[in-house]
Protein backbone atom coordinates (compact mmCIF):
# COMPACT_ATOMS: atom_id res chain seq x y z
CA UNK A 1 0.00 0.00 0.00
CA UNK A 2 1.57 3.28 -1.23
CA UNK A 3 1.84 6.72 0.59
CA UNK A 4 1.20 6.78 4.29
CA UNK A 5 -1.02 3.57 4.12
CA UNK A 6 0.40 1.94 7.15
CA UNK A 7 -0.63 5.18 9.86
CA UNK A 8 -4.08 5.09 8.20
CA UNK A 9 -4.15 1.58 9.18
CA UNK A 10 -3.32 1.54 12.75
CA UNK A 11 -7.08 2.87 13.26
CA UNK A 12 -8.10 -0.32 12.51
CA UNK A 13 -11.32 -1.46 10.22
CA UNK A 14 -14.98 -1.38 10.83
CA UNK A 15 -18.11 -2.21 8.92
CA UNK A 16 -20.67 -0.41 7.18
CA UNK A 17 -23.06 -2.73 6.65
CA UNK A 18 -21.48 -5.37 3.72
CA UNK A 19 -18.43 -2.91 3.25
CA UNK A 20 -15.21 -3.19 5.45
CA UNK A 21 -13.81 0.36 5.06
CA UNK A 22 -10.56 1.84 7.30
CA UNK A 23 -11.52 3.74 10.42
CA UNK A 24 -9.87 7.24 9.21
CA UNK A 25 -11.79 8.24 6.07
CA UNK A 26 -12.66 11.41 4.26
CA UNK A 27 -15.60 14.40 3.20
CA UNK A 28 -15.58 15.67 -0.10
CA UNK A 29 -17.90 18.77 0.92
CA UNK A 30 -15.21 21.39 1.32
CA UNK A 31 -14.18 20.75 -2.52
CA UNK A 32 -16.78 22.77 -3.83
CA UNK A 33 -15.69 25.95 -2.76
CA UNK A 34 -16.84 28.19 -0.47
CA UNK A 35 -19.83 28.32 1.15
CA UNK A 36 -20.34 24.83 -0.59
CA UNK A 37 -21.47 26.58 -3.32
CA UNK A 38 -20.09 26.37 -7.36
CA UNK A 39 -16.49 25.08 -9.17
CA UNK A 40 -14.02 24.60 -7.19
CA UNK A 41 -11.88 27.42 -8.44
CA UNK A 42 -8.76 24.73 -7.41
CA UNK A 43 -9.53 22.10 -9.62
CA UNK A 44 -6.72 20.21 -9.89
CA UNK A 45 -5.86 20.66 -5.47
CA UNK A 46 -9.02 18.71 -5.12
CA UNK A 47 -8.22 16.41 -7.69
CA UNK A 48 -4.62 15.79 -6.54
CA UNK A 49 -6.51 15.26 -2.49
CA UNK A 50 -8.93 12.81 -3.89
CA UNK A 51 -6.40 10.85 -5.61
CA UNK A 52 -3.84 11.31 -2.59
CA UNK A 53 -6.34 10.25 0.13
CA UNK A 54 -7.61 7.16 -1.88
CA UNK A 55 -3.49 6.30 -2.36
CA UNK A 56 -3.48 6.28 0.97
CA UNK A 57 -5.54 4.23 1.70
CA UNK A 58 -8.87 5.66 2.53
CA UNK A 59 -11.58 3.53 1.32
CA UNK A 60 -14.74 5.61 2.71
CA UNK A 61 -15.85 8.61 1.05
CA UNK A 62 -18.60 10.88 2.17
CA UNK A 63 -20.43 12.95 -0.64
CA UNK A 64 -23.93 14.72 -1.85
CA UNK A 65 -25.57 15.75 -4.96
CA UNK A 66 -25.91 19.43 -3.11
CA UNK A 67 -22.45 19.50 -2.77
CA UNK A 68 -22.03 22.54 -5.21
CA UNK A 69 -24.08 21.31 -6.32
CA UNK A 70 -22.98 18.57 -8.51
CA UNK A 71 -19.50 19.73 -8.33
CA UNK A 72 -17.70 17.19 -5.62
CA UNK A 73 -19.73 14.35 -7.90
CA UNK A 74 -18.15 15.47 -10.27
CA UNK A 75 -14.73 15.75 -9.09
CA UNK A 76 -14.81 11.90 -7.17
CA UNK A 77 -15.88 10.79 -10.77
CA UNK A 78 -12.69 12.65 -12.53
CA UNK A 79 -9.73 11.74 -10.19
CA UNK A 80 -11.13 8.08 -9.06
CA UNK A 81 -13.36 6.54 -11.82
CA UNK A 82 -13.15 3.83 -12.68
CA UNK A 83 -13.04 2.92 -8.77
CA UNK A 84 -11.26 0.72 -6.58
CA UNK A 85 -13.07 -2.10 -5.63
CA UNK A 86 -13.25 -1.58 -2.00
CA UNK A 87 -14.05 2.13 -2.31
CA UNK A 88 -17.18 2.37 -0.09
CA UNK A 89 -18.86 5.78 -1.34
CA UNK A 90 -21.37 7.14 0.96
CA UNK A 91 -24.09 10.06 -0.28
CA UNK A 92 -26.66 11.79 1.43
CA UNK A 93 -30.34 12.98 0.52
CA UNK A 94 -32.81 15.42 1.83
CA UNK A 95 -32.07 18.63 0.78
CA UNK A 96 -31.39 20.31 -2.26
CA UNK A 97 -29.45 24.21 -2.53
CA UNK A 98 -31.23 26.89 -4.71
CA UNK A 99 -28.83 29.43 -7.15
CA UNK A 100 -28.05 31.82 -4.31
CA UNK A 101 -26.83 28.77 -2.31
CA UNK A 102 -29.43 28.65 0.25
CA UNK A 103 -30.29 25.38 1.44
CA UNK A 104 -33.59 23.74 1.10
CA UNK A 105 -35.70 20.47 1.83
CA UNK A 106 -35.64 18.09 -0.81
CA UNK A 107 -37.34 14.85 1.20
CA UNK A 108 -40.14 14.31 -0.11
CA UNK A 109 -40.13 10.15 -0.96
CA UNK A 110 -40.15 11.05 -4.96
CA UNK A 111 -37.57 13.64 -4.17
CA UNK A 112 -35.21 11.27 -2.35
CA UNK A 113 -35.46 9.00 -4.97
CA UNK A 114 -34.64 11.20 -7.72
CA UNK A 115 -31.73 12.56 -5.69
CA UNK A 116 -30.49 9.00 -5.16
CA UNK A 117 -30.42 8.29 -8.82
CA UNK A 118 -28.76 11.76 -9.52
CA UNK A 119 -25.46 10.75 -7.28
CA UNK A 120 -25.72 7.61 -9.27
CA UNK A 121 -25.72 9.40 -12.42
CA UNK A 122 -23.22 11.81 -11.59
CA UNK A 123 -20.44 9.26 -9.78
CA UNK A 124 -20.65 7.33 -12.94
CA UNK A 125 -22.08 4.59 -10.12
CA UNK A 126 -24.89 1.70 -10.45
CA UNK A 127 -24.99 0.75 -6.92
CA UNK A 128 -23.86 2.98 -3.53
CA UNK A 129 -22.25 1.80 -0.41
CA UNK A 130 -24.66 3.73 1.13
CA UNK A 131 -27.02 6.45 1.41
CA UNK A 132 -28.03 8.89 4.38
CA UNK A 133 -31.65 10.51 4.63
CA UNK A 134 -30.22 13.67 5.86
CA UNK A 135 -33.11 15.52 8.33
CA UNK A 136 -33.07 19.12 7.63
CA UNK A 137 -35.59 20.06 10.55
CA UNK A 138 -36.27 19.11 14.51
CA UNK A 139 -39.41 17.18 13.75
CA UNK A 140 -40.21 14.13 15.89
CA UNK A 141 -40.49 11.22 13.91
CA UNK A 142 -43.75 9.89 12.57
CA UNK A 143 -45.66 8.55 9.40
CA UNK A 144 -43.35 11.48 7.40
CA UNK A 145 -40.19 9.80 8.58
CA UNK A 146 -41.49 6.16 8.20
CA UNK A 147 -42.74 7.60 4.30
CA UNK A 148 -38.87 9.01 3.70
CA UNK A 149 -37.25 5.69 5.30
CA UNK A 150 -39.65 3.80 2.64
CA UNK A 151 -38.01 5.47 -0.25
CA UNK A 152 -34.38 4.66 0.64
CA UNK A 153 -35.66 1.07 1.85
CA UNK A 154 -37.32 0.60 -1.36
CA UNK A 155 -33.91 2.32 -3.43
CA UNK A 156 -31.84 -0.59 -1.40
CA UNK A 157 -34.14 -3.90 -2.50
CA UNK A 158 -34.06 -2.91 -5.73
CA UNK A 159 -30.18 -2.75 -5.86
CA UNK A 160 -28.95 1.28 -6.19
CA UNK A 161 -27.90 0.96 -2.71
CA UNK A 162 -26.09 -1.51 -0.02
CA UNK A 163 -27.33 -0.05 2.78
CA UNK A 164 -29.77 2.74 4.43
CA UNK A 165 -27.80 5.53 6.98
CA UNK A 166 -29.25 8.29 8.83
CA UNK A 167 -28.17 11.92 9.70
CA UNK A 168 -28.86 14.71 11.84
CA UNK A 169 -31.20 12.33 13.91
CA UNK A 170 -32.60 12.03 17.25
CA UNK A 171 -32.33 8.58 19.33
CA UNK A 172 -36.21 8.40 18.71
CA UNK A 173 -35.59 8.70 15.01
CA UNK A 174 -33.21 5.56 15.26
CA UNK A 175 -35.34 3.47 17.69
CA UNK A 176 -37.97 4.09 15.06
CA UNK A 177 -35.67 3.25 12.41
CA UNK A 178 -34.30 -0.01 13.51
CA UNK A 179 -37.91 -1.43 14.28
CA UNK A 180 -38.28 -1.15 10.58
CA UNK A 181 -35.18 -1.93 8.90
CA UNK A 182 -31.50 -1.94 9.01
CA UNK A 183 -29.64 0.74 9.56
CA UNK A 184 -25.72 0.75 8.75
CA UNK A 185 -24.52 4.28 9.77
CA UNK A 186 -25.36 7.55 11.34
CA UNK A 187 -24.29 10.59 10.90
CA UNK A 188 -24.53 13.31 13.59
CA UNK A 189 -22.76 16.43 15.10
CA UNK A 190 -20.66 15.20 17.68
CA UNK A 191 -17.05 16.85 18.70
CA UNK A 192 -14.45 17.48 21.85
CA UNK A 193 -16.72 21.09 22.46
CA UNK A 194 -20.18 19.35 21.34
CA UNK A 195 -21.70 15.84 22.66
CA UNK A 196 -25.30 16.65 22.07
CA UNK A 197 -26.17 13.59 20.42
CA UNK A 198 -24.00 11.12 23.73
CA UNK A 199 -27.13 9.38 23.25
CA UNK A 200 -27.30 8.25 20.11
CA UNK A 201 -23.20 7.23 19.62
CA UNK A 202 -24.01 4.47 22.97
CA UNK A 203 -27.14 3.44 20.50
CA UNK A 204 -25.35 2.62 17.67
CA UNK A 205 -22.41 1.50 19.20
CA UNK A 206 -24.87 -1.53 21.05
CA UNK A 207 -26.48 -2.32 17.62
CA UNK A 208 -23.27 -2.07 16.41
CA UNK A 209 -24.52 0.58 13.55
CA UNK A 210 -21.06 2.53 12.50
CA UNK A 211 -21.29 6.36 14.03
CA UNK A 212 -19.75 9.11 11.67
CA UNK A 213 -19.14 12.58 13.65
CA UNK A 214 -19.59 15.35 10.88
CA UNK A 215 -17.80 18.52 12.21
CA UNK A 216 -15.13 16.08 14.09
CA UNK A 217 -12.59 18.72 14.96
CA UNK A 218 -15.42 21.31 16.33
CA UNK A 219 -13.78 24.44 14.82
CA UNK A 220 -12.26 26.63 16.72
CA UNK A 221 -13.91 26.02 19.67
CA UNK A 222 -12.74 22.79 20.18
CA UNK A 223 -8.87 23.42 18.64
CA UNK A 224 -8.31 26.45 21.02
CA UNK A 225 -9.33 24.44 23.83
CA UNK A 226 -6.30 24.01 26.44
CA UNK A 227 -6.71 20.70 27.41
CA UNK A 228 -6.00 20.05 23.27
CA UNK A 229 -3.13 22.34 23.04
CA UNK A 230 -1.43 20.80 26.18
CA UNK A 231 -2.42 16.60 25.47
CA UNK A 232 -0.84 17.49 21.28
CA UNK A 233 2.49 19.43 22.92
CA UNK A 234 2.93 16.37 25.58
CA UNK A 235 2.36 13.95 22.53
CA UNK A 236 4.17 15.99 19.71
CA UNK A 237 1.63 16.19 17.59
CA UNK A 238 -1.07 18.32 16.04
CA UNK A 239 -4.16 19.20 17.97
CA UNK A 240 -6.21 18.39 15.21
CA UNK A 241 -4.62 15.05 15.22
CA UNK A 242 -5.60 15.13 19.03
CA UNK A 243 -9.11 15.99 18.67
CA UNK A 244 -9.79 13.14 16.02
CA UNK A 245 -8.03 10.07 17.84
CA UNK A 246 -9.80 11.08 20.93
CA UNK A 247 -12.71 10.76 18.80
CA UNK A 248 -11.20 6.99 17.18
CA UNK A 249 -10.87 6.33 21.10
CA UNK A 250 -14.16 6.64 22.02
CA UNK A 251 -15.78 3.96 20.73
CA UNK A 252 -14.80 1.12 17.91
CA UNK A 253 -17.79 1.37 16.09
CA UNK A 254 -16.70 5.42 15.01
CA UNK A 255 -15.59 6.13 11.42
CA UNK A 256 -13.90 9.99 10.67
CA UNK A 257 -14.47 11.62 7.85
CA UNK A 258 -12.42 14.62 8.09
CA UNK A 259 -12.30 17.02 5.08
CA UNK A 260 -9.61 19.51 3.51
CA UNK A 261 -8.48 21.06 0.73
CA UNK A 262 -5.11 20.50 1.36
CA UNK A 263 -2.90 17.71 0.60
CA UNK A 264 -0.79 18.32 3.74
CA UNK A 265 -3.67 18.85 6.04
CA UNK A 266 -5.33 15.31 4.41
CA UNK A 267 -2.28 13.97 5.89
CA UNK A 268 -2.41 15.41 8.89
CA UNK A 269 -5.52 14.16 9.08
CA UNK A 270 -5.02 10.69 8.15
CA UNK A 271 -2.18 10.68 10.98
CA UNK A 272 -4.58 10.83 13.62
CA UNK A 273 -4.74 6.95 13.28
CA UNK A 274 -1.16 7.06 14.75
CA UNK A 275 -2.02 9.06 17.29
CA UNK A 276 -2.08 6.39 20.80
CA UNK A 277 -3.78 8.36 23.60
CA UNK A 278 -2.66 7.11 27.45
CA UNK A 279 -4.61 7.54 30.12
CA UNK A 280 -3.60 10.55 30.99
CA UNK A 281 -4.73 12.26 27.59
CA UNK A 282 -7.84 10.42 28.30
CA UNK A 283 -8.90 12.09 31.40
CA UNK A 284 -7.23 15.83 30.40
CA UNK A 285 -9.55 15.26 26.87
CA UNK A 286 -12.65 13.70 29.39
CA UNK A 287 -12.54 16.68 31.44
CA UNK A 288 -12.40 19.29 28.49
CA UNK A 289 -15.20 17.06 26.51
CA UNK A 290 -17.71 17.03 29.91
CA UNK A 291 -17.25 20.82 29.85
CA UNK A 292 -17.85 21.36 26.10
Amino acid sequence: MAGSAYSIDRAGVQTLGIWLVRRVGYGAMQLSGDKVLGGSSQRKAALDVLRAAVAAGVNHIDTAQFYGPGVVNELIREALYPYPADLAIVTKVGARRDRHGAVLLFDEPNQLRQSIEENLTALGVDRLAAVNLRLMDSAAPGRRFDAQLAALIKARDEGLIDGVGLSNISAAHLTRATAQTHIVCVQNLFNLADQGCADVLALCKQRHIAFVPFFPLGGRRGLSAPAVSAVAARLGVKPAQVALAWLLDLAPNVLLIPGTRSQAHLMENLGAASVELDDAARATLGKAAAVG
